[in-house]
């Protein structure tokens, strides 16, 4: 194989798809990313069984052929190449020839034989989206899936189709976050469940991407396509739980509050939180306040008033600092709500007018 390709195409590519490959004491060559010189292309693809990356870039091809380089090795030494603006790849008695104007480096190739393949998927379940659209999905819920091996079902975002919505969640069984976006009705789009540590190298990949995504979908896998790339992921083979049934009907107490404000708060009280990261919520429809609440013995203790606009009864209850902070970053507007049911009862935060977003956090009750 000898190739001539741009530097910055390589090394963006090599950086993306270096993400997907994997350990695997039986199988090497999953640590490698595989080059494929072949046409007017250069295709670089990676996987690690469960997530599979291929780029294709123009180069020109002088031999064609296919080589494995590990994948780290490579991804490193291409990210150290600056203000060069062509690179030459020969293999060269089994270890491949690195060469730019300036600078000539051997790596070590591996043999490429057992390299697995990349599924195709061929189905009639096929529909394009905006790739922003699709991240703000993704990234609006994410964070509030399980890390577990022992329930697949939960730790996963699951993406499914509500009349003329798209929809995102994920929980953990402490929290929940949900998304809803609308969109034109998909076709057998029956809802998929996408392994976590899938979706966010998947977030990592489109998150900068212009433009439309192709999304198809079978039982067992996805692909996503766009601009040469594709991307496969597998799929959670089984059932997301009936979350629906666990956010509250009605509200006993509603707090209008600026974002910021909270933030604060929130702020001032993590250096006072107890093991078990409590912060305590005590809502008083008669002054108009919040309080924000930490105590730790070894440390000491913070109260923090916000103003706010409080309908209903007075309320005190105790969350996980951490799980009611992380969803900040999916609070759109200025001003948030929060709806409490009463002591010991789940908090519901949302946007004050935009209803696309809903966060359920469990109390603790301690």
């Amino acid at each position: 194989m000898k190739i001539e390709c741009l530097v910055e195409k390589i090394k963006d590519s090599v950086s993306i798809t270096e993400r997907a490959t994997g350990k695997n004491l039986t199988l090497n060559v999953l640590s490698c990313v595989l080059l494929i010189a072949s046409g007017k292309t250069l295709k670089i693809r990676a996987t690690n069984l469960d997530l599979g990356v291929e780029i294709e870039i123009p180069a020109k091809i002088e031999k064609e052929g296919i080589v494995a380089i590990k994948g780290s090795t490579l991804n490193n030494f291409l990210s150290g190449i600056q203000n060069e603006k062509n690179v030459v790849l020969e293999v060269v008695n089994e270890n491949i020839l690195v060469t730019t104007k300036n600078n000539k480096t051997i790596i070590k190739c591996y043999p490429y034989n057992d390299f697995p393949t990349i599924p195709t998927i061929s189905t009639n379940t096929s529909f394009e989206i905006e790739a922003k659209t699709f991240n703000n999905g993704v990234k609006s819920v994410f964070y509030s899936a399980a890390v577990t091996e022992i329930k697949p079902e939960i730790a996963s975002v699951y993406f499914y189709q509500n009349n003329n919505e798209l929809v995102f969640v994920a929980t953990d069984s402490f929290r929940l976050a949900e998304k809803r976006i609308k969109t034109k009705t998909i076709n057998d789009f029956n809802g998929i469940i996408i392994p976590f540590k899938n979706i966010t190298e998947i977030v990592k990949i489109t998150e900068n991407i212009d433009g439309l995504i192709t999304i198809k979908t079978t039982k067992n896998q996805l692909s996503i396509s766009f601009n040469g790339v594709y991307i496969t992921s597998r799929l959670i083979d089984g059932v997301f739980p009936d979350y629906q049934q666990i956010i509250p009907k009605e509200k006993k107490t509603e707090v209008v509050v600026l974002k910021q404000d909270l933030i604060n708060a929130f702020k001032l009280s993590n250096t006072f939180l107890d093991k078990f990261n409590q912060v305590s919520f005590f809502v008083s429809p008669k002054t108009k306040q919040v309080k924000i609440k930490t105590k730790n013995q070894d440390v000491g203790e913070t109260d923090t008033n916000i103003e706010a606009a409080i309908s209903g009864e007075e309320v005190e209850v105790n969350f996980n600092y951490r799980y009611i902070f992380d969803c900040f970053q999916s609070i759109t507007q200025d001003s948030l709500i929060l709806q409490f049911n009463g002591n010991s009862k789940p908090l519901i935060i949302k946007n004050v007018s935009d209803n696309s977003f809903l966060y359920l956090v469990m109390p603790m009750n301690r």
